[in-house]
Parts: C-alpha cells; sequence; structure tokens
C-alpha cells in the first residue's frame, strides 16, 4: 500500500549542478532525528491550528509559523551540508533565537497589540533579531538573491528620504521601521506568510502523504498505458505524468527531481536528445502550477490577496493551462515524427484500467478537494479535509488488509466512506476520532506499525519541504511592508502608465522582463508577490483586468525557472539528463512556447481567462470571443511548434519555417487587420504543405 522511503539518510557530498539545502531526507544522526521530530511537531501543530482544535488568533499562529521554519532551517542546512561542529552550534543558537522571537510574540501578545506604534527598546531589540534570522536563514538556504533584494527595500525605509524626486519619501526611524517589519501584518507576519501557515502548508502536507501513498506510480502507470505506445510516447507520459504530480506536488523544481528520475532516462532510451528530454520534463513540471484544479502556492496568494474565491482564479487558468501542455504535447509529437521515434511495445507497458482499477481510491481525497473547492468552501477548510480523507484511507487500507473475507471489507470501506462525509456536515471532531481508532487499531500488528511510521515520516517530510516556501514568504513580506510603508509601489506604477499611455504592449513587455529578472535569483512565489504588487496597479489602470494582469505576472514568474541563463528547474534536470543546464533551458523555452504566448494574447482578449471585458467580446459577444480566441491560439502555437521543430507531417524547409512562424506572429499581434493577415498566412501555409504532402506520396507511389 504504501511506498516509504527512509526518513533517515546520510548527506550525500556530490549533489550534482543542482543543490539541495535542505537535503533529500533527514540525516542519520541524533541532530537528524532530533530535527525529524520537530519537523513532525511542526506539521501536527500546523494541522492541530487549521483543524481549530487548537484556536489561537492569527497572528500568533504566523509567528510560531516563523519560529518553526528558523529551528528547522538553521540546523539542518549546517548538519545537511557535514558543517564543522562550532558552525552547528551556531546553527542551534540562531535557531534557538528564532524560536524565542515566536515566544516574545505569543507572550506578548496582547501587550503588543496595545503599544503598536509606540514600542518598548525590548520590542525593537526582538524585533532587530527577528529580522536579522530571518534574513540569515534564507540566505544560507536560498542563496543571496532574495535576501539582497529585501535587504535593498528595507534599506529604502530607513534611508530612501535622502534619494532625488520622485523616488523619496518622508523618512523613518528605525523603531518605526521596526515595528512595521517584525511586528503586526504588514511586514514579515504579512499575507504571504498567513497564506503559507495555512493554505500552503496544508497543501504540501497533502501532496506528501498522497506521494508516499503512491500517487506517482499511479500516475505514471495511467500514463504510460493511455500514451506510451503512441508517436514519441516516451515524452508523452512525461508531459501527463510531470503535469499531474505538479498539480498536488505545488513545486516545480521539486517535481523535476521527483518524476524526472523515471521519465527522462526513459525519453532518453527511446532516443530523444538529453537535452529534448530535460527540457520536456521541466516544462510539464512547471506546468503543473497552472494546472487546475490543484494549482500552485501561488494561486492560493493571489486568491487572497484579490479577495476572490479559489475557484475564479482556477476558471481564469483553465483555458491557458490546456493551451500549455497542448503547446508541450504537441511539440514532443513533431520533435518524434522529425527523428522517427516509435512509441514502446505495448507488451511491456501497463494497462491503464488496470493502474486505476487498483489505484483509483487514491483519487478520492483528491475530488473531494476540488469538489470543496469549487462549492465556496475555503481552501483552509478543503485543504484540512483533504488531508484527514487522505490520513483515513491510507491507515484504512491497512487495517482492510487484514480483515478475513470480502463482504467484512467492503462493510468496512462503506461505514468508512460514511464517517468520510461527515466531515463537511459535523466537523472535524469525527474525523479525528475515527481516524484516532484507526491508528490504535493499526498499532496490534507489524504491517499496522509500519504503515503509522510512513505516516508520521510523511509528517516530517512535508515539513521539510515547507522550509524553503515558507523562508521566501517570510522576507518577502519584507518587501511587501516597504510597499505599504512608502508608498514606493505608485512611483514604479506612474512608469509602467506613462509607457502604457505610448504602448500598452511596452508595458507588458517591461513587466515581463521584471518577472524574468527576478525569477533568475528568487522563487515564483516571491517574483509574483513582488511583481503583482507593483506592476498590478499600474496595468488596471491602463485597463487590464486585475486577475488577468496577475496572472500574467504570475505566468512569467513560473517561467522563469525555464529561461537562461539561471532556469532552475532545467538545472534541477541536468545531473539526471546528464547534459548541460543552459541548453535543457533552450529546449524548454521551445516547449514551452505557450506559457510565452499565451498571456500577451489574454490581456487583449480577456475571454481567453473565461473574463468578461475587452474590445472582442464586446464586438461579438462573451462566448463567441472565447471561442474565436480558443481558435485564434490553438492555431499560433500549432504554427509556432512546426517553426521551431522543423517538422509538420513532412521535413520543413527554412521558408515555410519562416511562413509558418510569420503566421503565428501575426496570430499574436493584436493590432488592426493582424488576425485578417495570420490566418491568411496560415492558409497558404497549409495548402502548402498539402500539396508538398500529395507530391511526395506520388513520387513515392512512382518510385
Amino acid at each position: 500500500m504504501l511506498h516509504s522511503d527512509a526518513a533517515f539518510e546520510k548527506p550525500s557530498s556530490d549533489q550534482g549542478e543542482f543543490s539541495n539545502s535542505f537535503g533529500d531526507q533527514f540525516p542519520a544522526s541524533f541532530e537528524g532525528r532530533l530535527l525529524f521530530a520537530i519537523a513532525v511537531a511542526f506539521s501536527v501543530f500546523q494541522i492541530a491550528t487549521a483543524a481549530h482544535v487548537v484556536d489561537l488568533p492569527s497572528q500568533i499562529v504566523r509567528a510560531v509559523h516563523v519560529g518553526f521554519l528558523l529551528v528547522l532551517t538553521y540546523p539542518l542546512v549546517a548538519t545537511t551540508a557535514r558543517r564543522p561542529f562550532a558552525v552547528r552550534v551556531l546553527a542551534w543558537f540562531l535557531g534557538g533565537c528564532g524560536a524565542f522571537v515566536a515566544g516574545y510574540q505569543w507572550i506578548e501578545y496582547a501587550d503588543l497589540i496595545v503599544r503598536a506604534g509606540d514600542p518598548l527598546p525590548l520590542d525593537i531589540v526582538v524585533g532587530i533579531v527577528c529580522l536579522v534570522t530571518v534574513f540569515s536563514a534564507c540566505w544560507i538556504a536560498m542563496g543571496p538573491a532574495l535576501p539582497i533584494i529585501s535587504g535593498a527595500f528595507l534599506a529604502y525605509c530607513l534611508f530612501g528620504q535622502y534619494l532625488p524626486a520622485p523616488l523619496d519619501h518622508r523618512g523613518y526611524d528605525l523603531s518605526q521601521v521596526v515595528d512595521h517589519m517584525a511586528y503586526g501584518t504588514e511586514g514579515i507576519y504579512g499575507t504571504p506568510i498567513y497564506v503559507s501557515s495555512s493554505y500552503i502548508f496544508l497543501f504540501i502536507l497533502f501532496g506528501s502523504f498522497l506521494e508516499k501513498a503512491g500517487m506517482i506510480k499511479l500516475f505514471t502507470d495511467t500514463a504510460l498505458g493511455l500514451v506510451g505506445h503512441k508517436r514519441g510516447g516516451a515524452a508523452k507520459v512525461a508531459v501527463i505524468s510531470s503535469g499531474l504530480m505538479g498539480t498536488i506536488s505545488g513545486s516545480g523544481v521539486a517535481n523535476v527531481v521527483t518524476t524526472g528520475q523515471f521519465t527522462i532516462p526513459l525519453m532518453k532510451k527511446f532516443g530523444y536528445r538529453p537535452a529534448f528530454a530535460g527540457g520536456v520534463e521541466a516544462t510539464a513540471s512547471m506546468g503543473g502550477q497552472i494546472m487546475p484544479p490543484v494549482m500552485g502556492a501561488v494561486a492560493f496568494i493571489m486568491a487572497e490577496t484579490l479577495g476572490v474565491d479559489y475557484a475564479e482564479v482556477v476558471k481564469a487558468a483553465l483555458i491557458p493551462a490546456v493551451l500549455y501542455f497542448m503547446s508541450a504535447f504537441w511539440m514532443v509529437h513533431l520533435e518524434a515524427g522529425k527523428r522517427g521515434l516509435a512509441g514502446l511495445p505495448r507488451n511491456e507497458l501497463p494497462s491503464a484500467a488496470l493502474a486505476l482499477r487498483q489505484g483509483w481510491y487514491l483519487t478520492l481525497p483528491l475530488a473531494a478537494l476540488v469538489w470543496l473547492l469549487f462549492s465556496g468552501y475555503t481552501p483552509l477548510f478543503a485543504g484540512t479535509v483533504g488531508l484527514g480523507l487522505t490520513a483515513m484511507l491510507i491507515l484504512g487500507a491497512s487495517v482492510v488488509l487484514g480483515l478475513p473475507g470480502r463482504a467484512l471489507r467492503v462493510i468496512f470501506w462503506v461505514l468508512l466512506g460514511i464517517v468520510g462525509a461527515a466531515f463537511v456536515r459535523y466537523g472535524f471532531t469525527v474525523a479525528f476520532t475515527s481516524i484516532a481508532g484507526l491508528i490504535v487499531w493499526n498499532a496490534f500488528y507489524a504491517g499496522g506499525r509500519k504503515t503509522l511510521w510512513a505516516c508520521v515520516e510523511s509528517l516530517g517530510e512535508g515539513a521539510r519541504t515547507a522550509l524553503p516556501v515558507g523562508i521566501a514568504c517570510a522576507i518577502v513580506g519584507i518587501i511587501v511592508g516597504t510597499m505599504t510603508l512608502t508608498g514606493v509601489a505608485t512611483t514604479f506604477g506612474q512608469f509602467v502608465v506613462s509607457v502604457g499611455q505610448t504602448s500598452l504592449f511596452l508595458s507588458l513587455l517591461l513587466t515581463m522582463v521584471t518577472c524574468l529578472i527576478l525569477g533568475m535569483g528568487i522563487p515564483t512565489i516571491p517574483n509574483y508577490i513582488i511583481t503583482s504588487s507593483i506592476a498590478g496597479p499600474a496595468l488596471l489602470s491602463l485597463g487590464v483586468p486585475l486577475l488577468v494582469s496577475h496572472m500574467f505576472v504570475f505566468y512569467f514568474g513560473i517561467l522563469a525557472d525555464l529561461t537562461p541563463p539561471v532556469a532552475l528547474a532545467c538545472f534541477a534536470a541536468a545531473p539526471i539528463a546528464r547534459e548541460s543546464g543552459l541548453k535543457i533551458s533552450l529546449e524548454a523555452i521551445k516547449v514551452a512556447a505557450a506559457g510565452f504566448v499565451v498571456p500577451f494574447m489574454a490581456v487583449y482578449s480577456p475571454a481567453l481567462m473565461l473574463q468578461d471585458g475587452g474590445v472582442l467580446a464586446t464586438a461579438i459577444g462573451y462566448w463567441p470571443a472565447v471561442a474565436y480566441i480558443c481558435v485564434k491560439a490553438i492555431t499560433a502555437i500549432g504554427l509556432w511548434g512546426a517553426a521551431v521543430i522543423g517538422f509538420c507531417v513532412l521535413k520543413l524547409s527554412i521558408a515555410e519555417r519562416l511562413l509558418a512562424m510569420a503566421a503565428a506572429f501575426f496570430l499574436v499581434a493584436a493590432l488592426p487587420v493582424t488576425d485578417e493577415v495570420g490566418f491568411a498566412l496560415s492558409a497558404v501555409f497549409v495548402i502548402w504543405l498539402w500539396r508538398k504532402v500529395r507530391l511526395t506520396a506520388a513520387r513515392s507511389a512512382v518510385s
């Protein structure tokens, strides 16, 4: 039932081109076991507060969340990297400082509210400790880029009054800046850390439990059975399985190093170039974050920031996500045709039907999660229910193996299903009671105890996986806090608006470049938060719907992980593919063509994101506009694929590729008569290709 890995593993000194500061498992030492115990406690705390077993004010939950992040980050990084004893002692001391800050905020919670805006000297000292520990934790865990960017914003708060207009502000003293950043809900403990401490952590735990239960095998076997025998089947399996896995993992880079271990060697084995195989895996894995129904962590932050239902974000992402994966599928199909790569032999493939029959129950928590999200329940409630159902499923599956007779097993599952359904009506008490009973039942036999340990491992691994996300959310709060304290976003926004008065396209291009540059050094979440805070209001004033502008930023924040020179997802694939990360990123850009095209099309035609507005929808109606823009986007993607790969039924000449590229460009450009020109060139390309195919077939028949 469970696919349990060892929770503890000695760290490897050779981590290839892609280095993970937190390691893949907890170190096999006393420190590693202590850190594992703290990680499990972290997960238990988050579940208890989410399920309201423990009711605490939001500010305290956020403070304790950050405290756990710091307590785990310092020693885990030092221990994983095998630092000297003195360095590890310092790491534990710094982690202890983080815990002290959390304890201070908890104990002084009521008094801190009373003296908000007039902090005591001790408050300032503790606030500075908070800032120092968060900055240094981010530096050692994620590199210097994000701390330097956040530090520049913090320095702007303290010294911005000395800058020339319009960049200057009225000036703020140290106590005011520290009070704003280290207390309250504007700085470190702002919206990003709120979302991390609630939605994101729960969904990471949810993914961790599903992975442990065998969801990766279910996704991979199903994909192999469905498309493994088709032309280029190995790469199509990667697109499907990595995309599906991305919907529950929430991390594109983590997905690359998980599913990529299987898909990249499979693609290479069947003739795909190593760079192309790595590029396909990186593209599909990053696309999982934009694929509904369960998207990446940014989607929850976006819903919270904009004050809209999560379902609205999913609705906006639906068509672009389908186009993204259609593009990836089309690219691998063309590459396979160009190189004559056949599918895998059917007798070597697993049966998709058999895989679903054996593992269908693993989809039940995911289905329940989707239903709850689209029924108007909060992501916090939906995530908690999904996690509880997954735990009941894992523990119940272990129990049922020991029951004699099919009838008794069916009765057990029916009763457990009724208890699970009672979640929504009667709350978490019923669920926790049933889970407690299942735990006791499993504790009495060896197989059950193994299952219980695997569940504990999932708690620890989920907390470890959440560390880089949580640390990023904490430090990016400094940037958001700078926006609210100084109003600096208005200055940049005025610049974008002034550019947009001349050309909206240039404003969008400026926003895209900002996303890609920031993405070279920081993860998707802080990239989205920074850029949307600055550019979102500016694009809104230029007539771009707010949700569309945020999705625009979200897409390019994800694509930054595929774009050279940094291309984190591609460098994660490099040691598996045994190829240069730069070469992989160049291939990934080709495969992810739709990701670069669709956001621009959506700005000019919001119907592509199922949003009202836009000239086209006004002229021909909403649903006709949706249909038209989808046809246009699919045509542009098809032409772009043919131009980039150089194949469409037959190999294409340079002139034919240029014709396809020109047709695609005109379809994407939102200028007068460009659609007409684009469709005309598309017709010329199709007719020319049809005639070429007929002539080739005639020559083959004669010869």
